[in-house]
């Protein structure tokens, strides 16, 4: 028999009776708090490590202070702070002084804005650009045709040498903005500090890639055909 995994997704019981959520709550096939206990018990073992745990404990507190009429009760609570502040507060929170900026050459002026923002903040800030090393995309096996401007030479995204700019620098704490599919992977795969996200890339919404999921019904559904 074929074993059920974990598709938290797609969960058919309400939140509040989740087995995640309530002791005694329902679990459905795969459920990974029923049945992955020993995923569970080793993910608290690495919160023993002095510095994941304050990490974790840190971000849990940010979290809590990103809403306000808590006093209020749960169905009163509204965000209060837009996540560029809340990275900022954190890092103070963690007590981090260098900060490393990660983007895309073509969110250039917001690279700008945030880096002056976070300076602003009382940070060190080391910035460093998706094009940085000038190394062709031929490098990496791209044909002619494969490029932007096919005919001219053109400087491949370098994650991995951005990561380790950063690594050099000694940072606290990345931030990445902007980064294409693939190249965030790589720079979080090789940055040896914890990364965060400011901003995904989305080419075509204005880098709001859930406003194609807010849409799916209406004015995106031909993503379910596609």
């Amino acid at each position: 028999m074929k074993e059920k995994h974990s598709n938290c997704a797609q969960c058919p019981i309400e939140v509040a009776e989740r087995l995640c959520k309530k002791e005694d709550g329902k679990a459905p096939a795969g459920c990974p708090t029923k049945h992955s206990t020993q995923s569970v018990k080793k993910a608290l073992e690495v919160y023993n490590d002095p510095s994941i745990y304050e990490f974790a404990r840190q971000a849990s507190i940010q979290e809590s202070e990103g809403y306000g009429n808590k006093e209020l009760g749960y169905d009163h609570l509204k965000p209060i702070k837009p996540r560029i502040l809340e990275i900022a507060e954190f890092a103070r929170k963690m007590n981090y002084q260098r900060l490393g900026l990660l983007f895309c050459i073509g969110l250039r002026p917001e690279a700008q804005k945030v880096g002056w923002f976070f300076e602003q903040q009382g940070f060190e800030m080391i910035s460093v650009v998706c094009k940085v090393g000038r190394i062709p995309k031929e490098t990496i096996g791209l044909r002619d045709e494969q490029k932007l401007s096919p005919g001219n030479m053109e400087a491949m995204c370098n994650p991995i040498a951005q990561a380790f700019v950063l690594n050099d620098a000694q940072t606290d704490f990345n931030i990445l903005l902007g980064l294409c599919v693939g190249h965030d992977s790589l720079v979080l795969k090789h940055a040896e500090a914890l990364c965060t996200v400011l901003a995904a890339k989305d080419r075509l919404l204005g880098h709001n890639p859930m406003a194609a999921v807010y849409l799916m019904d209406s004015y995106y559904r031909d993503l379910k055909n596609t």
